[in-house]
């Protein structure tokens, strides 16, 4: 009896539902218009920066009504240190979830958008969830724990002192930055040629505690000491490496410290200073001869280089 009067209920709810249909879409929309209308960014961390890139700018529209107001929502989200972020696709912008579901399948784009934002707030992994309604979740996943974080500041606030002298400039302090993560850190080949894991080298803790980096670690590091320094920055990426760029005396360089401290065939350590605060011209004389050439990267991206010939 109760399967029955279920079945009935159910039966009366499809029939309302059909005939009313149109009243319970314009009820869901409005609540949905409401939502999204209402969303604001809240509070942001510590490590959250207020300046913008020409590939992604900080927003408070989270409204899109195009790719590019898509890509200033993940960074600006990313940016301000969210684990969890929603907003809404409007109506009116009919490619929209289109757009999202191409962005969170390209790995590439979303690890671009992270090269923009502080080491502490870039995530490690970044899941997107949306329905056909148009709601869209983000969830970020960070790429240092709260205890790496505390680690890492103290260990920067112990060295800053030592390796940055007020009365030297940017470019000497930065040199002297340089010189140490170089002079104290050895590149580790055992991770990128035989993927033996030994030493947290992808982040700014190996080089800090373990004495050993690749790419990643050697850049976040330096990018740290560079915030400290409010030195404007982001990481630029190639395909398969990672390196500086910064912002000095109203001009954009590149500064590569994984490739100053080369892995030498008679396994002693040097100093170079090939990539060091170089432009993109400079950038590609330095990469003449070598082996591989890791440093072609999108210009129409990472455009602040773009002109730096």
């Amino acid at each position: 009896m109760r399967k029955i009067v279920t079945l009935v209920l159910l039966l009366i709810l499809a029939v309302v539902a059909f005939f009313k249909k149109e009243d319970i879409k314009a009820l869901i929309d409005t609540y949905i218009l409401q939502e999204y209308k209402n969303i604001t960014l809240g509070e942001v961390n510590n490590y959250y920066r207020d300046y913008d890139f020409n590939f992604v700018q900080n927003t408070d529209n989270f409204s899109p009504n195009n790719i590019q107001d898509i890509l200033n929502i993940y960074y600006t989200a990313i940016n301000a240190g969210k684990t969890s972020f929603t907003f809404y696709c409007p109506k009116e912008y009919e490619n929209c979830l289109f757009d999202i579901r191409s962005l969170a399948n390209n790995q590439s784009r979303l690890s671009d958008i992270n090269n923009y934002v502080h080491p502490f707030n870039g995530f490690s992994n970044i899941e997107t969830e949306y329905d056909s309604l148009g709601r869209v979740t983000l969830s970020v996943t960070k790429n240092y724990s709260e205890e790496d974080i505390e680690m890492i500041n103290a260990k920067v606030d112990e060295l800053y002192p030592q390796l940055v002298n007020e009365n030297l400039s940017a470019r000497d302090n930065i040199k002297n930055i340089h010189d140490y993560i170089v002079n104290t850190t050895k590149y580790d080949s055992a991770r990128t040629d035989y993927g033996t894991i030994n030493y947290r080298s992808d982040i700014a803790y190996g080089p800090l505690f373990e004495g050993y980096g690749i790419c990643g670690g050697y850049t976040d590091l330096m990018q740290l000491f560079l915030e400290r320094l409010n030195i404007k920055s982001y990481r630029i990426s190639s395909d398969n490496h990672i390196w500086n760029a910064i912002y000095l005396d109203n001009t954009w360089y590149h500064l590569d410290v994984t490739w100053d401290d080369p892995v030498a065939t008679d396994g002693k350590d040097y100093l170079i200073y090939d990539y060091f605060i170089v432009d993109t011209q400079q950038l590609f004389n330095a990469d003449q001869g070598k082996e591989q050439n890791k440093h072609i990267f999108d210009q129409d991206i990472y455009s602040e280089l773009k002109g730096a010939y």
